[in-house]
């Protein structure tokens, strides 16, 4: 991987150039991981004018299943407690001879900017925006497999727990089951918190389990995700509790799935953001569901669980090749429940089969 993280930084540093700054200092963890590999807590990332340096509170932890950082990469490791590393990385970035250090603008924090500047003063600091971010939307083949290796747990411990008995169970407990499966088949740790909603909780997005127990002729939605090696998917599924559902869940439920799949078929190099959006959204939009939609029907994922692109009415921008999303349309009725369904897929062109869905629980109404 020494490589490959060394390809990236290099293509950051030509960014870097092309604007006019010699070096960059990266703290959000999410890009220096990008860049650096596995580092210890509060690293940051010193994109250097003479070495790119890891600068470090302490040196990396010693167990090989929480990653290492780039072995190519120096590690420069505070010589003291409560230091802070972002000043440390800016008075290191004055030592090589920089005039300039892009940073993380939307990351740093006021104080620490201010820190920097009364350590560094003659250096000129200047916003790098979201130049890593930018590089992370479109992943590698490596990247890919941590996701697709993350949706199979993910899609294991659901399958798992759809065998369970589930009447009288509480939402909270049943999430929680879920994240100790995760982990169980080999997760890092799930990748945002499990949302399991019954009954009139159901279809909400991000609803926080509670203590209402699961009821005959519930719906049952699920929303979970696994995180490998860093790398975080998402997978939604609804449900019915009972032997068969009642007609208005059936009708709500073909509806959705109509949407979702509206969305998926439109995912393919150079289709806009806002045309997957617009294929979903259009689905509900003419059953009347106008209102209270999400503001957007999927997004990127990756080192993060909400990465760009952002499939959104608004958003600017066409899909690329090798772009993990997700598609995850919902309606909820106020005080009936709803529907949730999604999925995590990886655009591909036609040629090569279409997108590639990660996540492959099954997607017919099932009735527990």
């Amino acid at each position: 991987m020494s490589e490959v993280y060394a390809a990236r930084r290099t293509r950051l540093r030509e960014r870097c150039q092309a604007s006019g700054s010699a070096s960059a200092l990266i703290s959000r963890p999410a890009n220096v991981r990008y860049l650096a590999g596995a580092a210890p807590q509060d690293s940051v990332l010193l994109i250097g004018k003479n070495e790119d340096l890891l600068v470090c509170v302490g040196p990396p932890g010693d167990r090989p299943a929480d990653g290492r950082p780039d072995e190519a990469l120096r590690t420069h490791i505070l010589p003291g407690a409560g230091g802070d590393p972002a000043v440390a990385a800016a008075d290191l970035a004055a030592g090589q001879g920089g005039d300039s250090l892009a940073v993380e603008e939307h990351h740093l924090t006021v104080a620490r900017h201010r820190a920097m500047r009364s350590v560094v003063p003659r250096l000129r600091l200047t916003d790098l925006g979201g130049a890593v971010e930018q590089l992370r939307v479109v992943k590698d083949e490596e990247e890919i497999s941590c996701l697709r290796i993350g949706a199979e747990i993910a899609d294991q411990a659901l399958g798992e727990l759809l065998e369970s008995i589930l009447v009288g169970r509480t939402e909270r407990h049943l999430a929680l089951e879920l994240e100790r499966r995760l982990v169980d088949h080999g997760a890092d740790g799930p990748a945002f918190p499990t949302a399991v909603a019954t009954g009139p909780n159901s279809g909400r997005r991000a609803h926080r389990p509670t203590d209402r127990r699961v009821e005959e002729g519930d719906f049952l939605s699920v929303c979970l995700g696994a995180t490998y090696r860093g790398y975080r998917c998402e997978i939604g599924r609804t449900f019915v509790i009972g032997t068969s559902p009642a007609d208005w869940q059936i009708d709500l439920y073909d509806l959705v799935f109509a949407a979702q799949r509206a969305g998926r078929e439109m995912l393919a190099p150079g289709a806009a953001y806002r045309d997957v959006d617009r294929a979903a959204r259009q689905v509900l939009d003419s059953a009347g569901y106008a209102e209270g939609l999400p503001a957007l029907t999927g997004h990127g994922v990756g080192l993060e669980i909400d990465e760009d692109p952002q499939l959104a009415p608004a958003a600017m921008g066409k899909l690329d090749a090798c772009v993990p999303v997700t598609v995850e349309p919902g309606v909820h009725l106020p005080g009936r429940g709803g529907v949730r369904i999604d999925d995590t897929l990886v655009v591909r062109p036609e040629a090569d089969g279409g997108p590639e869905l990660l996540t492959i629980t099954t997607k017919e109404l099932l009735a527990l």
